[in-house]
């Protein structure tokens, strides 16, 4: 796709003849989850997509996510169930060990449906990001190593300065771009405004298998500091994931600066026992390393005029809820259909996008927090930790994996729906 002209007027379906274009401009910043699946949508739908990205290519490996109950049917409905499959990290579950490796608990990844613990669609966050570029690049303009330094909009459009000089004008802009969305600051104001720190710190980082990892992943759970430790497999046998998760009330770390993330990594996770020293030994060697705070985003609005966010930049629900994932692709799916049946008018559709979003939400916001909650470090002072074992628990988990309704979307155009029908067979699995 060429570069748009600054100045030029753009149009959108309902002009006069011979003037329309096929469907809006919609400028997407990020090209992690959630932009990708939204560029697949509104591509569908009719508009012209140009995706954002700051990072001069697709960010590889990272942490393992899920897809679970209704996010699996958004999958189904793009048409990716065997690519996705064929990514999957193909674990069989999760184990508990004490200090001395012997298993104290087991989780599979058939329990529950498939909708467990450990689920059985579970992919890296980058093999999943590349499925989903690699399903839109032929139709979608990417602008890699480039970001969005100022926008201004009015009543027909959005005027953006990128940060390599360019100037273009949008009929709409999205936010895609993760926790600490630069333009959430830009549009809606500073972060401290919207981040709910659940006072934990989560890293990650690929390191040798050299443990004999096989299929299960292995946690170590430290009750009185509340940290712990943990080993999962990938599709890359000779490599493994490790992770780490500590309590920390006095983050204040510059979320871009590797070597002081490193050095507090180092400090806090000292003394802890199990493998921790083993896997510590790799800090400085792994080509993937990433640290931030446990976070949630709270906002009562996620649009402005012409601008709206989605996913983590939007309505984050942490690593502590396993449905950041989830989230995206049916907001996603959501935003682009609820645009498209508004015949792109954006206050109707941004308002119906938040209508149908905010209960499913809510549900796997609050089981963020209560998974943080059963994480925190004991004493006088701490809450009681959450009793998973009750029906409300199972009533919440319901909520949060299926409780909102896919509308089909049928009025509103869609250039390439896969063969059969909605929630037809072909849902994809793993495992």
């Amino acid at each position: 796709m060429g570069v748009k002209d600054p100045e030029q007027k753009l149009t959108i379906p309902g002009d006069e003849p011979g003037t329309r274009v096929s469907g809006p401009e919609v400028l997407v910043a990020g090209a992690s989850i959630a932009g990708p699946a939204l560029a697949h949508w509104l591509r569908r739908r009719g508009a012209e997509v140009t995706v954002v990205e700051r990072a001069p290519e697709l960010r590889p490996g990272g942490q393992a996510v899920d897809a679970r109950g209704i996010a699996k049917e958004v999958i189904d409905r793009m048409g990716l169930g065997a690519a996705v499959r064929a990514a999957c990290t193909d674990t069989a579950g999760a184990r508990t060990v004490d200090a001395e490796g012997q298993v104290l608990e087991t989780f599979r990844a058939d329990d529950h449906g498939g909708d467990g613990f450990i689920a059985d669609i579970e992919i890296l966050r980058g093999d999943l990001s590349q499925v989903l570029y690699d399903d839109t690049r032929d139709g979608v303009e990417y602008l890699f190593g480039d970001r969005i330094a100022g926008l201004t909009q009015d009543a027909d459009g959005v005027n953006v300065v990128f940060a390599g000089g360019e100037r273009r004008r949008f009929d709409l802009v999205v936010g895609a771009d993760g926790l600490h969305s630069e333009l959430r600051a830009m549009v809606f104001g500073p972060h401290e405004r919207f981040l709910r720190h659940l006072g934990h710190v989560l890293a990650f980082y690929s390191v040798p298998n050299e443990f004999g990892l096989d299929r299960w992943l292995l946690e170590y759970q430290d009750q009185e500091s509340g940290r712990s430790a943990l080993l999962r497999p990938i599709q890359d046998a000779t490599r493994a994931m490790a992770m780490f998760y500590l309590p920390s009330d006095d983050f204040d770390v510059d979320h871009r600066d590797v070597a002081a993330q490193k050095r507090l990594l180092r400090e806090r996770m000292a003394g802890l026992g199990w493998l921790t020293p083993e896997i510590l030994a790799h800090l400085d060697d792994t080509p993937d390393f990433y640290l931030d705070e446990v976070a949630q985003v709270v906002m009562d609005h996620w649009s402005s005029g012409r601008v709206a966010l989605l996913g983590d930049a939007a309505f984050s629900s942490s690593p502590m809820s396993g449905q950041g994932t989830g989230l995206a692709l049916v907001g996603a799916y959501v935003l682009a259909g609820e645009l498209a049946a508004a015949e792109w008018d954006p206050a109707t559709g941004f308002a119906r996008y938040e209508a149908r979003m905010r209960s499913f939400v809510g549900a796997n916001q609050e089981i963020g927090r209560l998974n943080a909650r059963s994480r925190d470090v004991p004493g006088p002072d701490a809450e009681p930790r959450p009793d998973f074992a009750g029906e409300w628990f199972t009533e919440l988990v319901g909520r949060a994996v299926n409780g909102i309704e896919l509308p089909d979307y049928a009025a509103a155009p869609d250039s390439e729906a896969p063969a059969g029908t909605p929630g037809g067979p072909g849902r994809p699995q793993c495992g």
